[in-house]
């Protein structure tokens, strides 16, 4: 059974940690069973929650389930706006399949919106 959590430590995640600059980062992991298939590395600021890294191993599904996780954390939080830090060009064209991010877009604005945006799914056929 496929799990999305925050872990505790950062330990395996030094380069990660190093390019954010100092940001106090939160890792979470996709697990399946009790195996790390993915994860993305973020931090939360006043304004925005910067994304500094996503590893979904090519899985479009996985990159959604790992990216609504941080947006309804942050929506939470009353932080409205997601930017994206990626070092790895390729993860930008997942994120744009998914439509998190429009063509030249490195942010994802109104996360509220974004999350409840589903909501009328179920009565449209």
């Amino acid at each position: 059974m496929l799990e999305i959590q925050e872990v505790s430590g950062t330990e395996g995640y030094e380069s990660v940690i190093a390019r954010a600059g100092g940001a106090d980062i939160h890792i979470t992991e996709a697990l399946d069973k009790g195996r790390a298939i993915g994860f993305i590395a973020y931090a939360y600021g006043t304004e925005q929650t910067t994304v500094y890294a996503c590893d979904d191993g090519g899985d479009l599904m996985l990159c959604d389930g790992l990216v609504r996780s941080v947006m309804l954390k942050s929506a939470l939080k009353g932080i409205e706006r997601m930017e994206f830090a990626l070092t790895d060009d390729a993860a930008y064209t997942q994120l744009r399949r998914l439509r998190f991010l429009t063509e030249d877009s490195r942010v994802c604005e109104d996360l509220s919106s974004f999350m409840n945006g589903c909501e009328s799914c179920k009565h449209n056929s």
